[in-house]
């Protein structure tokens, strides 16, 4: 793989974050921390790419060229956002179309509102969890939206596959909470299709980013997730590694499960929003 961003963690006595998110989202996150005086070190555990499988491709693509017909379209994440307008175009279809565009979070939310506006899209067609909820999810989503679910009513989810993973219907989809989202919609006869607008991969590390790694393991250095599959990458990536002593701050809790299962601790958790995430680091301890 591609050498990680920011350079050695240092002597090994100042503290690290690791930034483990997809590198595109890491860097933004990146220059925001070190701008607050931490020592950052990305290395992103989800790499992301065009989908592999022809028949997901096919399906994204029609799925791009029937989403003014749906009623309503889930965006997992801005990732998803970027990945499926990236090759929609402004259209009298989407101008016209009234379809409602549900967020998780405000990330999404501001992605989507950015390309609706390219689309001659209202912006006010986005629906969100309010900025003030206990957490960015699909639970805390679904009291904005399920007034518009009734009977017959087409959802469109769109997502990130995995390779080798058919995500054309909505049963192929994985998620704790998705899944809790599609059976409530289902459960009120809505029609839930879905489509993966980009692929997930795990990166391949080599002896170097392990030992890169390696350095950032132990007492005052700190891992970010906003992914349970980044903690199951680094996992796959590293076998052996040994995480006893390195904090770790979670996004949401079931990502703190799975990094207190693989060893960190101790674990925080945030919501994922950049500011709480730095209101949370900082309440812990303070870059040195």
């Amino acid at each position: 793989m591609a050498a990680p961003a920011g350079g050695p963690p240092g002597d090994g006595d100042k503290p690290v974050l690791v930034l483990t998110r997809p590198r595109e989202e890491a860097d933004v996150w990146a220059s925001a921390f070190r701008d607050r005086g931490w020592s950052v070190q990305t290395l992103p555990l989800i790499e992301t790419g065009a989908p592999s499988s022809p028949e997901v491709h096919a399906a994204l693509n029609q799925a791009r060229l029937d989403w003014p017909g749906f009623d309503a379209l889930m965006f997992v994440s801005a990732a998803a956002v970027r990945h499926f307008f990236e090759a929609v175009d402004a259209s009298e279809a989407a101008s016209r179309s009234p379809a409602r565009f549900w967020a998780p979070g405000p990330g999404t939310a501001r992605e989507l509102r950015r390309v609706l506006l390219r689309l001659g899209v209202p912006a006010d067609r986005v629906d969100a969890p309010p900025d003030d909820a206990a957490q960015f999810d699909s639970e805390h989503l679904w009291p904005q939206v399920q007034d518009q679910v009734v009977p017959g009513r087409r959802l469109l989810i769109v997502r990130g596959g995995s390779p080798g993973q058919s995500v054309a219907l909505a049963g192929d989809l994985a998620g704790q909470g998705r899944d809790w989202l599609i059976r409530q919609c289902q459960e009120r006869g809505a029609l839930v299709q879905a489509c993966a607008a980009y692929e997930r991969r795990p990166p391949r590390w080599d002896e170097s980013t392990r030992a890169l790694a390696q350095a950032c393991l132990g007492a005052g250095h700190t891992w970010i997730f906003s992914s349970s599959e980044a903690v199951s990458n680094l996992q796959q990536a590293w076998p052996r590694f040994d995480a006893r002593g390195t904090a770790a701050l979670a996004t949401h809790p079931r990502i703190a499960a799975a990094a207190r299962a693989a060893g960190f601790g101790p674990v925080h958790i945030s919501r994922p929003a950049l500011q709480d995430v730095l209101v949370a680091l900082e309440s812990n301890r303070a870059p040195t």
